[in-house]
């Protein structure tokens, strides 16, 4: 007899292994993978919550100002009666304005004024420049895969153990230097911190996080196995539990049709015909704002475990995502042009953690007569089709596969790099397959 997959009790076997090793380990260092949506930001309240109750004063690391202010606020709405500390540059607006409502959070640019709190959380930059004050026993590094290990190192004498949450399916961390001369070896300052914590700490314990909340169970298994195969995890829902419906019937065109395919298997690739164009293709960017018009006018709505009752897909609950910003502004001003506003429009760097109702894509190889590094990225093809709870339409002109058949991989072999996911020939190969079930050919 097979046994029945229970989200919900394998999530929480895993979280409770992870909150175990955490309090009660020996480990300097615990490392938790995350897919996306499976609650990283939950695990990392929660650990720093216990930690806090179980009277381990400890700082928490992340990478930007927003997931800063973002933890900040879910600790004090989980517990208002904690004190925590939010470190802050000497910035003119340095921290979101929403923090001075917190009765429970002091806020101060020096990290001695913040001494004795419970919890003190900063990006890594800030923590680079704290000196002269007693490390903390505790640490929580969030998104530690979009960490460099340079900056790891720089804070590493601030804690004493820490637990490092991440997605390896994300984009590398950012360097504007090149860094050939140091790949493969284990004190590359441009690999993530994830990476050179285990290249000198194999035996550090590891743990995943097994189930995503956020991807339907459409979207799960392709995910899973073009960017996760290390990792694999399951989706939180089953078919059925979802469901994306339209007030308007179709109006016959091949915006409406791929809309139809998406609502109903959760994908949809609007192909046009197969040209070299310049990266803010006029034909493609057009294609994408119909789409999410033709979207918002014909009254899409979801239902879902959240909510059995149909939810108006808004605006809000929509997003558009582009390999280059030039791309993701020739899309805003073509939305405009069609009277559409609140939508996020933006390049994959920046919809990295945010979850929508529905994805409109542009394929960052559609047109292009090279397939360079930067658009065979794994993780940012990866973030860009992992960002929905119904369904991702995909906009992409025909000759991909071709054109990867043509580039094939040519990145070196790394010795003693631990490979966490596949390269991007392969991940966009595997993608498109799947998306050409889902296929409806248009010319404009």
């Amino acid at each position: 007899m097979t046994a029945v997959f229970d989200p919900g009790a394998q999530a929480a076997r895993a979280t409770d292994a992870i909150l175990a090793d955490t309090l009660g380990g020996t480990s300097r260092g615990i490392v938790v993978d995350s897919p996306p949506g499976a609650g990283k930001s939950t695990l990392v309240v929660r650990a720093a919550l216990e930690l806090a109750s179980a009277g381990h004063p400890l700082m928490v690391v992340a990478q930007t100002n927003a997931q800063v202010d973002d933890l900040v606020v879910r600790l004090a709405e989980k517990d208002p009666g904690l004190p925590v500390g939010r470190l802050h540059s000497n910035d003119t607006d340095p921290y979101d304005k929403v923090l001075d409502g917190l009765a429970n959070v002091r806020k101060s640019a020096k990290a001695g004024d913040l001494a004795g709190l419970d919890v003190v959380i900063s990006t890594a930059a800030k923590w680079a420049h704290v000196k002269n004050v007693e490390p903390w026993g505790h640490a929580i590094v969030d998104e530690a895969y979009q960490m460099r290990s340079d900056a790891l190192l720089a804070v590493a004498g601030l804690f004493e153990r820490a637990l490092f949450v991440g997605d390896p399916g994300q984009l590398d961390p950012f360097s504007i230097v090149g860094a050939d001369q140091w790949a493969g070896l284990s004190y590359d300052p441009s690999a993530s911190a994830v990476s050179t914590l285990l290249a000198h700490n194999p035996r550090l314990p590891q743990h995943r996080l097994p189930v995503s909340w956020r991807l339907p169970a459409s979207a799960a298994p392709l995910v899973s196995d073009a960017f996760y195969p290390y990792t694999p995890f399951r989706s939180g829902t089953d078919h059925g539990d979802r469901r994306l419906s339209f007030g308007v019937a179709s109006d016959g065109s091949a915006p409406d049709r791929v809309l139809d395919e998406a609502a109903e298997s959760g994908w949809g690739l609007l192909e046009l015909p197969a040209r070299h164009t310049p990266r803010t293709d006029p034909e493609a960017v057009r294609a994408v704002a119909l789409v999410v018009r033709r979207l918002l006018d014909r009254g899409g709505a979801a239902t879902s475990e959240r909510s059995p009752d149909p939810v108006p897909v808004t605006a809000d609950r929509v997003a558009v995502g582009t390999a280059h910003r030039d791309q993701a502004a020739a899309v805003r001003a073509a939305l405009a042009e069609l009277g559409v506003t609140g939508v996020a429009v933006d390049t994959a760097n920046r919809l990295q953690g945010r979850e929508f109702d529905v994805t409109v894509v542009l394929h960052p190889l559609s047109g292009r007569p090279d397939a360079t590094a930067f658009h065979l990225e794994t993780g940012r093809l990866c973030v860009l089709a992992s960002r929905h709870r119904h369904a991702c339409i995909v906009v992409c002109r025909a000759g991909v596969t071709e054109l990867l058949d043509e580039h094939p991989s040519t990145e070196p072999v790394q010795l003693g790099v631990t490979v966490k996911f596949p390269d991007g020939w392969e991940a966009n190969h595997s993608v498109l397959a799947h998306l050409t079930e889902h296929r409806v050919t248009w010319r404009p």
